[in-house]
């Protein structure tokens, strides 16, 4: 049983390997001396030249005829928009309705049905059986039609019936005052019977004559149908019944209830490039509202300002906090990590239509805003833009994207239209860096044509992209010095039933190999002192101290707050840690007893072997379980007053001896 186990782990370590420990040390994604191959790519619509780094590009469909203009790519009759995800199945919005794709594998995926339904924007989301789109042009029909001149107008939210998705049937259609330009699904934990959707409303506001009681009245006036967002609430069982129950006024002064309370001039004259705003930060609606359900809580960005939100009563959401920055030209999109401690804002200056990556445009503009989220109140830590210069001929800005969950790093995946993908790490929120990228030449060299990356999301282990004039695109990740194959294949182990980027769920991650390998590998990145060969005599570690293929002749003493890493390594002493921030000892041989007590952080012993008794004692890292895997002990294993208590994911340990309180069950 114990051998068995053994090349079990070894398998199972391989199989999630990351580079040696030294190259975990390297630098970023290409030499300074290098130029980045993003710049000068040819220009192409469906053969333009590409760059790729630390991405595979797995898969490409162009858009389907009826949802694309051959004559004209970028024809906004036809833009290519939001993504949501179901099941084996991604559905890309688009200005002419949506479209669904097997992604069952996702190295081929194949359009399922389409369906035509013109009015824009066409962002969808999914809950369950239902399907969620955004409709906010006038020339939109009720009954989907195809020609604006006839039939009843319709500015909303779509409800469609997708318990057949390759025959979606629309159930509900929910007029709106300012249509949908983005909407969001909010679940309610106590209230599964229904679900609620923000609707952010950006349109000139409709004349009553096409839905009565909108208005343009000033802000003091009555009831204006600006300065709020729509509340819709759709019972599950009865989604034909589907109504706005709620007008929230998020943007109110709570010392004197002018219901226009925040940013109602721009910070300066013009733009801080010198040009003239576009768009410009008012605030009378918001673009984007990312819920995250599970926390009771949502950001929006609101044109002129970005805001955190109480919805834990989901009809009756409450703002907390704003912020306003004078570089940002329009609020667009928030992300919020997965512990919602950080929360990252983007800046669509320009609109989306225009050329905003150029050599002379700064790094604070139509870029990320990354925020620290303290006692409930936004603080600013850094900005990030793509850090590459793109053509005249690119619009090019900060859009849409979603986290990749690996565990223990904050990471996401993010679309830069004409930009390309940029994955970036905001672990550390003042100092966010690209991990990651894959770009295509503008699609004309001589005007500029819209196209590019529309959206960049993660779902169920990997990244697809919503490509404005070209269509649908699958990405793989791949091991770097920057994500390790354990951290990818333990973001890989989480998979969900639905997605979409604007309703977070909370994402925890089972024990596995490849979860404690990669926390393993976030560790080497941090090495203060790294041996991989002879130390004579004791050590002591200090700081983080990494062990690659070394061998120590003499004990080793971890101290309080102080980090071990070791792989490959032979110990011949013992090895003791008291209050330790983290022990690891993978693949390696200690000649004496190993005792670890009080440890703050992760602790693992995976595939060694132990000349002696080994000890886990007072260890409280939560949700983090000691690990002792595939281990040979020659002595006993105690361990007690760990929480979680030791495990050994299924890989049993050789033990010479008692196997005693905790880990009695681990041999």
């Amino acid at each position: 049983m114990a051998s068995t186990s053994r090349r079990t782990i070894r398998s199972a370590l391989a199989a999630t390997a990351a580079v040696v420990l030294l190259a975990g040390l390297a630098p970023g994604t290409a030499s300074a001396d290098d130029p980045d191959p993003r710049i000068g790519l040819g220009p192409g619509w469906l053969d333009a030249q590409t760059a790729i780094s630390n991405l595979e590009h797995l898969a490409h469909v162009d858009k389907p005829p009826g949802f694309v203009n051959p004559a004209n790519p970028g024809d906004f009759g036809f833009v290519a928009s939001d993504l949501a995800f179901t099941g084996d199945y991604a559905i890309m919005g688009n200005f002419n309705g949506f479209n669904v794709f097997d992604v069952s594998d996702p190295s081929a995926p194949s359009v399922v049905t389409s369906v035509v339904c013109p009015g824009g924007q066409g962002d969808v989301s999914v809950h369950g059986d239902l399907l969620f789109m955004s409709v906010e042009e006038s020339r939109a029909r009720v009954d989907c039609g195809t020609n604006p001149t006839v039939g009843e107008r319709f500015q909303g939210v779509r409800v469609f019936d997708i318990s057949d998705i390759t025959t979606p049937t629309q159930v509900a259609a929910v007029q709106l005052c300012r249509g949908s330009h983005t909407h969001s699904v909010v679940t309610d934990p106590d209230d599964p019977a229904n679900v609620y959707v923000y609707v952010s409303g950006t349109a000139g506001v409709r004349p009553a004559a096409t839905m009565a009681g909108c208005n343009n009245n000033p802000a003091d006036g009555e009831n204006p149908s600006r300065w709020r967002i729509d509340v819709i609430k759709v019972p599950v069982a009865s989604p034909a019944s589907a109504a706005v129950v709620n007008g929230p006024r998020l943007f109110a002064d709570p010392a004197t209830g002018a219901i226009d309370g925040l940013q109602n001039t721009p910070p300066a004259p013009t733009h801080p490039s010198g040009m003239n705003w576009g768009p410009t930060p008012i605030t009378d609606a918001c673009h984007d509202l990312t819920a995250y359900p599970a926390l009771g809580l949502a950001a929006g960005a609101c044109e002129g300002n970005g805001i955190l939100i109480d919805i834990s009563d989901p009809a009756n959401p409450v703002r907390l906090d704003e912020v306003a920055d004078p570089n940002f030209a329009y609020w667009h999109s928030a992300t919020l990590t997965n512990d919602g401690k950080k929360v990252i804002f983007t800046d669509e200056w320009g609109g989306g239509t225009a050329a905003r990556c150029r050599p002379t445009d700064q790094a604070s503009w139509g870029a990320n805003a990354v925020f620290d989220i303290v006692d409930g109140k936004m603080e600013f830590r850094s900005y990030y833009k793509l850090p590459v210069p793109q053509t005249l001929t690119e619009n090019c800005v900060a859009h849409n994207g979603s986290l990749i969950p690996v565990p223990g790093r904050d990471i996401m995946a993010q679309a830069w239209y004409q930009g390309g993908i940029s994955l970036v790490d905001y672990t550390d929120s003042a100092h966010p860096k690209e991990i990651a990228y894959f770009d295509r030449g503008p699609i004309s060299a001589t005007g500029l044509v819209l196209g590019g990356m529309w959206s960049a999301y993660w779902y169920n282990g990997e990244v697809y992209g919503s490509e404005i004039a070209r269509g649908f695109d699958v990405f793989g990740l791949k091991p770097s010095t920057h994500l390790t194959a354990a951290e990818i294949a333990a973001a890989r182990q989480v998979r969900l039933t639905e997605f979409n980027a604007q309703s977070q769920q909370k994402i925890t991650w089972a024990p596995s190999f490849a979860v404690a390998r990669a926390r393993f590998d976030q560790l080497a990145r941090t090495c203060t002192t790294t041996i991989d060969g002879s130390h004579r005599g004791p050590l002591t570690v200090s700081g983080v101290t990494c062990l690659d293929g070394a061998t120590v002749s003499g004990p080793v003493t971890v101290r309080g707050g102080a980090t071990l890493l070791a792989i490959d390594s032979t110990i011949s002493g013992p090895v003791s840690a008291s209050s330790a921030a983290a022990v690891h000892v993978y693949q390696s041989t200690v000649r004496g007893p190993l005792a670890v007590s009080g440890a703050t952080g992760s602790v693992a012993v995976v595939d060694s072997t132990v000349h002696g008794p080994v000890s886990l004692s007072g260890n409280t890292t939560p949700g983090v379980e000691p690990i002792v895997a595939g281990s040979t002990i020659n002595g006993p294993l105690a361990c007690s007053g760990n929480s979680p208590a030791p495990i050994n994911l299924g890989a049993a340990d050789t033990v010479r001896g008692p196997a005693a309180g905790q880990c009695a069950t681990l041999d």
